[in-house]
Parts: structure tokens; C-alpha cells; sequence
């Protein structure tokens, strides 16, 4: 057996990484003017606060939870004054191939960083500012294992069908009442039936039989809340050839049979202040709820029963939803979100800028079997507006136009009847208009419109109302010269004749039952003040 001289050199597959730099974001300063030492790749690992860094002559945003990777010829720049906390990791790469890291990108240079990454960063940080607290090879230690973790989760995440998986459950959310088969998911997949099936298991936590099942079960269950056929309609509706074998899924999925589930008292979760509203207006207290602060301000809530409002993907939301685990969840339509819900019970999505608060009412009240008590409540509302209609036929008499204002730190904005801000009530309950130029740049078919300070005084209105109070619009300087004059004596100008300051902005975010009610009473109340 033929041996080599100890002089002589082996090739090396192998790269070696090791910590040149180690600095908390919040102290870091990487531009051009202070470049990273030559040779070096870095990782970014962000545990909390946002902004932006210039990788490339690309501006990534990048937040808690995320983590940046790069080689040694990227150019970054991370700006002074940013808010991003977390870990900056400078590492030069020695022997093999520089790029061989390469492979924790896998074209991505941004992705979620798991927390125990975090944990492993912020221990290399503590570390490498404390040396004489540590062994000699501890730091290179940690390190090492931080790589080594975040080379096997960058392994995982490639493996992902993110190329695949959102074609077909849009294709399953699309034909979920047809014959759908593996073999047709995976040729629209692309890939091979066998892979498709242990991917789409790791990806949705079932199998693909399961997951169309569980899809038909939950469209099943959102008829039954909203008005169901009998039971042979409803499965030839949801995918089924007849009731009985409809009825047979159902119970294996929900626990108990589709009558059952129509007689039984519904526990909700609600992802939405105003739907929350909607609840407690037909007496419903929601097992889980979002709540707007002016809802809290007149009743305190218990934090077992809160939810923030934070989205579908904010942390441990899904896990106080199935521990919660609701008959259903009322939400807004959440494109593709509501998929990631699918497990813990069926969403009533309700189309935001298409339905009404009353339309919104009364769907919530036929999902909760409280209709009567809804119209019951819409007839003692309506009764209220028929006596502020009195009052304002006798004070002012013909309405005019109106519009509201909402005042950010530098525009403002103004609403249709579909965003709410009290416009549902001035332009559908008593009788106020839109003025004319509003209407021509929009605003019906947008919603909203954005509006320069200085450009407000076009826009032609006999009442303008400001959700804030008179106090916080003067502390913005370029209001002054709008609000002053207005203020000491109806005009006749561009503006119009009145300005009325509500004070009362988180009142005024509600579309919804209540938040109605009450907006209705403060708006006639300045108007016959």
C-alpha cells in the first residue's frame, strides 16, 4: 500500500469557519465608510425592533425573528440610527471553497430563525464580550454549534415545497367538492407522487386524504352556520355522493353529527374588535376575543378572554386558538391565512368593504342562532335615528355635505361609508353627502382617501368633523391656518361653514354595533350644539 511523505499535502474538501467579530446590532456600524474585514461572511440574527439594511444595493427589512446571511462579496450597509436588536456574527472562512457556506442561503438571504438559534447567538454575544469567563475553545465551540443548527434548519427549510404548496391548496380550497387525487395534486406539483405525499404531510401535518376531508368537513360546517340545505344537498355540495356517509365524516372529524352540531350553543373566537362588538351587542361573550381599547375602557376584560390584535401569524396564536378549541372563528377574509386555521375549526371569513355593519350584524347573529335578539337591536337603533332625523329636520334642516377627518402626524384622512369613522351613520342615517370632490378622486370605490394639511381647504363641506380633540389638531402647525379661521365664525369659502372636534378617535375606529350607537349620539349632539 502506497503511503504519502509527511511533507507532502493532502487535498482538503473541507471548509473551517471561524468568529473574527462578534457585536450587539444595537451597537453595530457596518457601511462603507467602516467595510467588514475582507474575507468575511456574516450572519445577522434579529431577536427584535425592525429596519432596514442595504445588502447589495438591495433594502431588506428585517424584524424579530429573522436571520440574514451572507458571503464575503456581498456589500452592506446597516444604517446609523437603526431600530434592529439582535446579533452581528463576522466570520472568516479558511482552506475548501469561501462560497462553501453558501448552502444556508439557498437563494434566500432573509428566513425565520428558530428561537433556540436565537438562544446560541445571544450566548456567542455574551460570550465573546466576557472572554476570560469562558475556556479557551468555548466560543468556537458555541459557534460551531450555532452553525451547525442553522445549516440543518437551512436544510429543512429548502426541503419546503414553497415552490408547490400554495398552487395546490388554492387548487384543493378551488375543487374541493370534486374527485381530487394524489396523482393530480403531484402532476400539478410537478414532482413525483411519493415525494408529493411526504412533502405535503411535513408542510400541512396530514395527509393529503385527510386534508381534502378535513376541507369538505369545515365547508360543511360553515353552511350549517350560515343556513344549510338538508343533509343530502349539503354533501353533494361539499364533495359527497350521499348524507349518510356526509354524516359519517362529520362526526369522525367534529365529534358529533351535523344536527348535533346545528342545535348546539356555538363557542365563538373572534379575530376582530368590531365582530367582538357585533357579539356583545347580541349578548355573546366570545370564548376568545380582540378588543378594541375603547371597548375596554367601558368594560375590562380578563386577559384569559383577550386576544391581540396581531394577525393570524403572531406567535402562539394558533396555539391559544386550539387550546380554546371554538365551535367557530369570525374574522375578516384572510387570503390563504385562514388554511392555517383549518385544524382548529371553520372560519366565517366576512368580506371587508363589502358588507355593512348591519350586514355584518346580522351574519354574525344567524352564526350565533341570535337573530331576533339582532333585529331586536337594529329596530331600537333605528328608532334612535328616527329622533335624531327629528331633531336635525327642525335645527338645521337640509343635511349638505360632510366629511370626516382622521389626523396622522402629517395627513389626513377622510372615509366612505364602507371604512365607517361615523360616515355609515352621517351619510346613511342622517341623510349627509360626500362632498362632490371627495366623490371625483375616488373615494366611494377606495374607501379612503389620503390628504395633504394643505391641501384640505379644497375640498368643499358644509360640516367637517375631526375625530381628535381641538386641542391635539392645533398642536400640528400646518393645520393652524386651516383651523382659526373656522373656528372663530362660519365662512363661506372652500371649506364650508363648520368645524367639530369629537375627541374621540378610538370610539370612532368602530364599524360596528355598538361603536354605531354611540357615534351616532356624539354626532348629534355636536351638530345641535
Amino acid at each position: 500500500m502506497q503511503t504519502r511523505n509527511a511533507g507532502s499535502s493532502w487535498p482538503n474538501p473541507h471548509s473551517f469557519y471561524i468568529p473574527v467579530r462578534v457585536a450587539a446590532l444595537d451597537q453595530a456600524s457596518i457601511n462603507r465608510d467602516n467595510p467588514i474585514q475582507p474575507f468575511t461572511s456574516f450572519l445577522a440574527v434579529i431577536t427584535g425592533g425592525s429596519g432596514v439594511i442595504e445588502l447589495n444595493g438591495e433594502h431588506i427589512r428585517l424584524s424579530g425573528g429573522h436571520i440574514l446571511c451572507s458571503d464575503s462579496s456581498a456589500d452592506n450597509r446597516l444604517p446609523h440610527g437603526h431600530k434592529l436588536q439582535g446579533v452581528w456574527i463576522e466570520y472568516a472562512v479558511i482552506s475548501g471553497n469561501i462560497r462553501t457556506f453558501s448552502p444556508l442561503n439557498h437563494g434566500q438571504p432573509v428566513r425565520s430563525c428558530p428561537p433556540h438559534l436565537s438562544t446560541l447567538a445571544v450566548q456567542l454575544l455574551n460570550g465573546w464580550n466576557q472572554p476570560e469567563q469562558h475556556t479557551p475553545f468555548a466560543l468556537q465551540a458555541l459557534f460551531t454549534e450555532l452553525l451547525s443548527e442553522l445549516y440543518d434548519n437551512s436544510a429543512e427549510y429548502a426541503e419546503r415545497p414553497t415552490q408547490w404548496i400554495d398552487r395546490v391548496l388554492h387548487h384543493i380550497e378551488s375543487h374541493y367538492n370534486e374527485d381530487l387525487t394524489r396523482e393530480q395534486a403531484a402532476g400539478l406539483a410537478g414532482i413525483t407522487p411519493e415525494h408529493f405525499s411526504r412533502s405535503f404531510r411535513k408542510f400541512t401535518g396530514q395527509t393529503f386524504n385527510e386534508y381534502i376531508t378535513l376541507m369538505r368537513i369545515r365547508k360543511a360546517q360553515q353552511r350549517i352556520l350560515t343556513g344549510a340545505p338538508n343533509l343530502s344537498t349539503l354533501a353533494l355540495e361539499v364533495g359527497y355522493s350521499e348524507g349518510t356517509y356526509l354524516s359519517r365524516k362529520f362526526k369522525q372529524v367534529v365529534g358529533i353529527s351535523p344536527s348535533a352540531f346545528h342545535r348546539k350553543s356555538k363557542s365563538v373566537v373572534s379575530l376582530n374588535f368590531n365582530h367582538t362588538a357585533s357579539l356583545h351587542a347580541l349578548e355573546v361573550v366570545p370564548r376568545l376575543g380582540v378588543y378594541s381599547a375603547w371597548m375596554e375602557s367601558m368594560q375590562p376584560v380578563p386577559s384569559r378572554k383577550k386576544l391581540l390584535d396581531e394577525g393570524i401569524g403572531s406567535e402562539g396564536l394558533y396555539e391559544r386558538l386550539a387550546s380554546a378549541r371554538p365551535d367557530v372563528i369570525i374574522s375578516y377574509s384572510l387570503p390563504d391565512k385562514s388554511k392555517q386555521l383549518l385544524s382548529v375549526a371553520p372560519v366565517i371569513e366576512i368580506p371587508f368593504m363589502q358588507m355593512d355593519w348591519r350586514e355584518q350584524f346580522r351574519l354574525i347573529a344567524e352564526v350565533t342562532g341570535r337573530q331576533p335578539q339582532a333585529e331586536a337591536w337594529l329596530s331600537h337603533y333605528d328608532w334612535h335615528c328616527y329622533q335624531a332625523n327629528q331633531l336635525l329636520d327642525r335645527q338645521i334642516g337640509d343635511r349638505g355635505t360632510a366629511m370626516v377627518l382622521e389626523l396622522g402626524a402629517e395627513t389626513a384622512y377622510c372615509f366612505s361609508s364602507s371604512y365607517g369613522r361615523g360616515t355609515q351613520i352621517l351619510y346613511h342615517d342622517l341623510g349627509f353627502r360626500p362632498p362632490l370632490g371627495l366623490v371625483a378622486e375616488g373615494l366611494l370605490d377606495k374607501g379612503y382617501l389620503e390628504i395633504a394639511f394643505h391641501n384640505i381647504a379644497r375640498y368643499s363641506a358644509d360640516h367637517i368633523f375631526i375625530t381628535s380633540s381641538r386641542k391635539a389638531a392645533e398642536a400640528l402647525e400646518p393645520l393652524q391656518s386651516f383651523l382659526h379661521p373656522v373656528q372663530q365664525q362660519p365662512i363661506n369659502g372652500s371649506v364650508g361653514g363648520r368645524i367639530y372636534f369629537l375627541n374621540q378617535s378610538g370610539m370612532f375606529y368602530g364599524f360596528d354595533p355598538l361603536s354605531s350607537k354611540a357615534q351616532l349620539k356624539v354626532l348629534v349632539q355636536a351638530l345641535t350644539s
